[in-house]
């Protein structure tokens, strides 16, 4: 039997080739292992970038060693250079409070580098023991996949902070550069970069390079960076501050960007600068930040001492007024009289001070003080000038009544008088700051130069009479030196700095000197003096935009400070002089012409009410005119005594006056109490 009998539906194939034909799309080849699936373009284009930056390992290398060395440096934290620093100091000290104070500093470095070794180990302990124990925890639960994930995340960790760029400290710079923290500043990249700036501003000298140092490196310091220049030996860091612009350019800076000036740290040396520097080129730019004195209900002068303003780290800045007194000068128009309202708006609302104006001329600016002022004078014509000659001779007397008085208590109380000097208990009690304050000190000097006067110590009966300006100078000064001690202070105001209108004499009694922007460096000297500038106090630097930014030394060893003043404008002074009066009045303090100002205001007060009065008598009984009995018989009162209370209020009687059905009488009509009102 035949296969082909059997199916007759299929189709006898012929006999296969010896070598297979191509396979037909459609049907399934066996074996065909020629034939392969395209793999994805993005796939291949991922494998071809993995080779060609050898799967990114040199980056995962350089990120595990950035991390370790940033760990390293976490773990030092600098105290090793700070320990070689404090060492170098105590072998260079010869002073043996000195050396015994660093040598304790070194101690204290010590120990401080040991608690934060403990502490950082501790903490990287914990981290890296809950690391491994998530990964580990993760492996066994997870299996491949979370094992995978976590070499992915490590080896994309290293990725990153392999790719990273960081600054590669310069040798020698000091902790702010190192462990790749960036630069101090633009254009100081490092401690090479400032003793080259030191070099171009003719600080230093190339040669003495090596000798320079920079204690502690450049370090950031509130908005800019800061830095201790130790000099070379034989260099004065005083010598050497007054070079602040030169330096300034140096460093590609503004000059009031700038700090400059002897370090006052404890530990610090001759030889040794302080530097700051602002990152803004504008550090006092900003709107006007109004006094906190505005809104005070009240002030204590003594404990509080005087708000001024802000400093270039945006730091708040207080004056201490008490037992010295100040100076201050400048060109007009630049902030002088706003600063001076700060001290007497400080001032006037502590009701134990007692306030004396003497301004060389006539004006708004102080007038708000006139409702609270023991004396206020105005002018510089001559009789204005004797005028404040016998000001302040009782006012001097009066304060060395006060240094006997003190002399008493310190023999029969000395328990109240600890140091010989008036305390805040005495002060409250009768004893309180005398501030003098002398606006248009110039105009003051040039009237008295025209002013001739005896001698005070002549008691001749033809004295020789002799200009005024020099006794008028001296007068000042010795109010200054002779009250000191029993609260007395003088705070002098000139807007011409120069030797006339600031006489050295007068000056050298001012502990506490403040300029705004002067023209010349021999102005600044005449306002703050000769050290102050060497040290580095530059008003004759600021700009022509600098309104409201004043110098201030207050004769301290950190030296001056450059600052931004509060503002108090005129309104609001005169709201202060009014809490203030009122404060007087309540603790029985409104003394001298503000005490005669407040008699008088009251009696004006009680004239117009005595007046009003009248007034209204006539209106009710519907004339112009009427009689002293009428007035009498309504206000209830003798007729003799409103009679003397009339005349007291300025109200002039007239001879006659006529009233219907009675003729011409004797009485007050309408136009005489009119004319007394007008004139309260």
């Amino acid at each position: 039997m035949s296969t082909a009998s059997a199916h007759p539906h299929l189709t006898v194939l012929p006999p296969l080739p010896d070598s297979p034909p191509a396979p037909i799309e459609g049907v399934v080849v066996e074996k065909t292992t020629a034939i392969e699936k395209p793999r994805p373009s993005w796939l291949g284009t991922a494998v071809n970038h993995a080779k060609d930056h050898r799967a990114y390992l040199p980056l995962v290398s350089r990120g595990y060693r950035r991390l370790g060395a940033r760990w390293v440096d976490g773990y030092h934290d600098d105290y090793p250079h700070m320990i070689a620093t404090a060492r170098q100091a105590v072998a260079a000290s010869a002073d043996v409070a000195e050396h015994a104070a660093l040598e304790q500093r070194k101690t204290d470095l010590r120990q401080a580098y040991k608690r934060h070794r403990l502490i950082y180990s501790t903490k990287t302990g914990m981290w890296a023991t809950t690391a491994v124990t998530a990964a580990g925890a993760g492996t066994l639960s997870g299996g491949f996949w979370v094992a995978l994930a976590t070499g992915l995340g490590a080896y994309l960790y290293g990725i990153r902070h392999g790719v990273a760029d960081e600054p590669t400290a310069t040798a020698g710079e000091g902790p702010a550069a190192v462990g790749g923290t960036a630069p101090a500043a633009p254009g100081v990249r490092g401690v090479d970069d400032l003793i080259t700036a030191l070099i171009k501003a003719g600080i230093i000298t190339e040669s003495q390079r090596a000798e320079t140092r920079i204690i502690g490196g450049i370090r950031p310091d509130g908005p800019g960076w800061s830095a201790t220049i130790e000099l070379p030996k034989g260099m004065k860091a005083v010598a050497v501050t007054s070079k602040g612009g030169e330096l300034a350019s140096a460093l590609r800076k503004k000059g009031l960007q700038l700090e400059f000036k002897p370090d006052p740290s404890a530990t610090a040396h001759e030889g040794m600068a302080s530097l700051w520097v602002a990152d803004s080129p504008t550090p006092f730019a900003g709107p006007k930040v109004y006094s906190q004195l505005i809104d005070a209900p009240r002030w204590h002068f003594w404990r509080d001492g005087i708000p001024l303003g802000m400093d270039a780290r945006q730091g708040r800045q207080t004056l201490n007024l008490i037992w010295s007194s100040m100076l201050i000068g400048g060109l007009q128009d630049y902030g002088k009289s706003y600063l001076a309202r700060l001290i007497a708006s400080a001032a006037a609302l502590d009701p134990t001070v007692r306030i004396i104006v003497i301004t060389g001329k006539t004006g708004p600016d102080w007038a708000p003080l006139k409702s609270i002022a023991h004396r206020y004078i105005a002018g510089s014509d001559p009789d204005t000038i004797r005028e404040i000659f016998n000001l302040m001779t009782s006012t001097i007397e009066e304060m060395q009544a006060r240094g006997t008085e003190l002399d008493r208590l310190f023999e029969e109380e000395p328990h109240k008088v600890p140091e010989g000097k008036i305390t805040p208990e005495l002060a409250a009690n009768g004893m309180g700051p005398v501030l003098v304050i002398v606006e248009e000190l110039q105009e003051l000097l040039d009237g008295a130069a025209i002013t001739k006067m005896a001698m005070p110590d002549d008691d001749s009966e033809n004295p020789r009479l002799v200009s005024a300006k020099g006794p008028l100078v001296d007068l000042f000064a010795r109010f200054n030196r002779l009250t000191r001690y029993v609260l007395g202070m003088g705070v002098y105001i000139t807007q011409r700095p120069d030797a006339n209108s600031v006489p050295t004499e007068l000056r050298d009694v001012c502990i506490k000197r403040a300029s705004f922007r002067t023209k010349t460096r021999n102005s600044s000297e005449m306002i703050l003096g000769e050290e102050a500038v060497k040290a580095g106090a530059t008003p004759h630097a600021l700009l022509e935009s600098s309104k409201g930014i004043f110098v201030l030394d207050e004769g301290a060893e950190d030296g001056y400070r450059t600052l931004r003043g509060d503002v108090i404008d005129l309104p609001a002074f005169a709201k202060i002089c009014e809490r203030g009066r009122q404060l007087r009045i309540d603790a029985g303090t409104l003394t001298g012409d503000a005490a005669a100002r407040e008699e008088r205001a009251q009696r004006a007060a009680e004239a117009r009410l005595l007046i009003g009065g009248c007034l209204r008598v006539m209106a009710d009984l519907g004339r112009d005119a009427a009689q002293l009995d009428e007035f009498a018989s309504a206000a209830a009162m003798d007729p003799d005594s409103l009679a003397d209370e009339l005349r007291a209020a300025g109200v002039i009687r007239p001879d006659k006056v006529t009233i219907p059905g009675k003729g011409r009488v004797r009485g007050y009509d309408r136009a005489c109490l009119e004319a007394a009102l007008k004139g309260l």
